[in-house]
Protein backbone atom coordinates (compact mmCIF):
# COMPACT_ATOMS: atom_id res chain seq x y z
CA UNK A 1 0.00 0.00 0.00
CA UNK A 2 1.62 3.21 -1.17
CA UNK A 3 0.52 6.14 0.92
CA UNK A 4 1.33 9.81 1.02
CA UNK A 5 1.53 11.08 4.58
CA UNK A 6 0.71 14.71 5.31
CA UNK A 7 -0.19 16.74 8.40
CA UNK A 8 -3.90 16.31 9.15
CA UNK A 9 -6.10 19.25 8.24
CA UNK A 10 -9.45 20.20 9.75
CA UNK A 11 -11.02 18.34 6.83
CA UNK A 12 -9.13 15.16 7.72
CA UNK A 13 -10.22 15.41 11.36
CA UNK A 14 -13.82 15.93 10.24
CA UNK A 15 -13.66 12.85 8.01
CA UNK A 16 -12.09 10.74 10.77
CA UNK A 17 -14.94 11.70 13.09
CA UNK A 18 -17.39 10.11 10.62
CA UNK A 19 -15.70 6.71 10.56
CA UNK A 20 -17.71 3.85 12.08
CA UNK A 21 -16.28 0.48 12.99
CA UNK A 22 -18.40 -2.59 13.87
CA UNK A 23 -18.48 -3.74 17.50
CA UNK A 24 -16.28 -4.28 19.40
CA UNK A 25 -14.07 -2.01 17.30
CA UNK A 26 -16.60 0.84 17.66
CA UNK A 27 -14.34 1.68 20.60
CA UNK A 28 -12.21 3.36 17.90
CA UNK A 29 -14.98 5.45 16.31
CA UNK A 30 -13.59 8.89 15.62
CA UNK A 31 -16.20 10.92 17.44
CA UNK A 32 -16.06 9.17 20.82
CA UNK A 33 -13.56 11.58 22.35
CA UNK A 34 -12.53 15.10 21.34
CA UNK A 35 -9.29 15.31 19.38
CA UNK A 36 -6.45 16.30 21.65
CA UNK A 37 -3.20 17.55 20.10
CA UNK A 38 -4.45 17.62 16.49
CA UNK A 39 -0.99 18.70 15.37
CA UNK A 40 0.26 15.18 16.13
CA UNK A 41 -2.05 13.61 13.52
CA UNK A 42 -1.16 12.88 9.91
CA UNK A 43 -3.47 11.78 7.11
CA UNK A 44 -2.54 8.81 4.91
CA UNK A 45 -3.72 9.16 1.33
CA UNK A 46 -3.77 6.62 -1.51
CA UNK A 47 -2.71 7.25 -5.11
CA UNK A 48 -6.09 8.85 -5.88
CA UNK A 49 -5.81 11.24 -2.93
CA UNK A 50 -8.43 9.40 -0.85
CA UNK A 51 -7.96 9.31 2.92
CA UNK A 52 -7.20 5.70 3.81
CA UNK A 53 -6.02 6.12 7.37
CA UNK A 54 -4.21 8.24 9.89
CA UNK A 55 -1.08 8.20 11.98
CA UNK A 56 -0.44 9.79 15.36
CA UNK A 57 3.03 10.53 16.68
CA UNK A 58 3.81 11.74 20.19
CA UNK A 59 7.49 12.47 20.79
CA UNK A 60 8.73 11.36 24.20
CA UNK A 61 12.44 11.93 23.67
CA UNK A 62 14.38 9.91 22.98
CA UNK A 63 11.41 7.66 22.19
CA UNK A 64 8.14 8.02 20.29
CA UNK A 65 4.56 6.87 20.86
CA UNK A 66 2.89 5.72 17.64
CA UNK A 67 -0.82 5.38 16.89
CA UNK A 68 -2.68 4.62 13.70
CA UNK A 69 -6.01 3.77 12.21
CA UNK A 70 -7.12 2.31 8.90
CA UNK A 71 -10.39 3.38 7.27
CA UNK A 72 -13.16 0.98 8.38
CA UNK A 73 -13.92 -0.39 4.89
CA UNK A 74 -10.23 -1.28 4.41
CA UNK A 75 -9.88 -3.26 7.64
CA UNK A 76 -9.62 -7.03 7.17
CA UNK A 77 -8.11 -6.82 3.67
CA UNK A 78 -4.54 -7.80 4.69
CA UNK A 79 -3.34 -4.18 4.47
CA UNK A 80 -2.45 -3.79 8.14
CA UNK A 81 1.25 -4.69 8.20
CA UNK A 82 2.07 -2.65 5.10
CA UNK A 83 0.09 0.33 6.40
CA UNK A 84 1.75 0.02 9.82
CA UNK A 85 5.26 -0.18 8.33
CA UNK A 86 4.65 2.88 6.10
CA UNK A 87 3.85 4.97 9.18
CA UNK A 88 6.78 3.49 11.08
CA UNK A 89 9.20 4.42 8.28
CA UNK A 90 7.78 7.95 8.22
CA UNK A 91 8.16 8.22 12.01
CA UNK A 92 11.76 7.05 11.94
CA UNK A 93 12.67 9.55 9.23
CA UNK A 94 10.84 12.50 10.81
CA UNK A 95 11.53 11.91 14.52
CA UNK A 96 14.57 9.57 14.62
CA UNK A 97 13.41 7.89 17.85
CA UNK A 98 15.54 5.48 19.84
CA UNK A 99 12.53 3.21 20.30
CA UNK A 100 8.93 3.31 19.11
CA UNK A 101 6.05 2.37 21.42
CA UNK A 102 2.37 1.87 20.78
CA UNK A 103 -0.65 1.28 22.99
CA UNK A 104 -3.48 -1.00 21.92
CA UNK A 105 -6.66 -2.10 23.68
CA UNK A 106 -6.11 -5.65 24.88
CA UNK A 107 -9.28 -6.91 23.18
CA UNK A 108 -7.95 -5.83 19.77
CA UNK A 109 -6.30 -9.11 18.81
CA UNK A 110 -6.45 -8.19 15.12
CA UNK A 111 -4.23 -5.13 15.62
CA UNK A 112 -1.97 -6.95 18.03
CA UNK A 113 -1.25 -9.62 15.38
CA UNK A 114 -0.31 -6.89 12.89
CA UNK A 115 2.11 -5.31 15.35
CA UNK A 116 3.61 -8.68 16.24
CA UNK A 117 4.15 -9.48 12.54
CA UNK A 118 5.98 -6.14 12.30
CA UNK A 119 8.33 -7.22 15.12
CA UNK A 120 6.69 -5.57 18.13
CA UNK A 121 6.22 -7.34 21.47
CA UNK A 122 4.21 -6.59 24.60
CA UNK A 123 6.39 -4.76 27.12
CA UNK A 124 3.74 -3.77 29.71
CA UNK A 125 0.03 -3.58 30.51
CA UNK A 126 -2.03 -0.73 31.95
CA UNK A 127 -5.64 0.36 32.45
CA UNK A 128 -7.24 3.43 30.93
CA UNK A 129 -10.58 4.84 31.98
CA UNK A 130 -13.07 6.12 29.42
CA UNK A 131 -16.36 7.77 30.26
CA UNK A 132 -18.21 5.73 27.64
CA UNK A 133 -16.40 2.39 28.09
CA UNK A 134 -15.19 2.39 31.69
CA UNK A 135 -11.91 0.65 32.53
CA UNK A 136 -10.19 -0.77 29.45
CA UNK A 137 -7.01 -2.89 29.66
CA UNK A 138 -4.27 -1.75 27.28
CA UNK A 139 -1.03 -3.31 26.11
CA UNK A 140 2.11 -1.29 25.49
CA UNK A 141 4.14 -2.74 22.66
CA UNK A 142 7.61 -1.93 21.30
CA UNK A 143 10.07 -3.39 18.86
CA UNK A 144 12.10 -6.26 20.19
CA UNK A 145 15.48 -4.92 21.25
CA UNK A 146 17.48 -7.74 19.65
CA UNK A 147 16.23 -7.16 16.10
Amino acid sequence: MNVTIEPATDGVHHELAQWRYPPPYDFYNGDVDPVLNPERYFGAFDEEGELVGFYYFEPKPPDLDYGLGLRPDLVGQALGVEFFLAGLAFARERYAPRRVYLHVAEFNERARRVYERAGFVVVSRHMRRFERFGEVPFLTMAEELDR
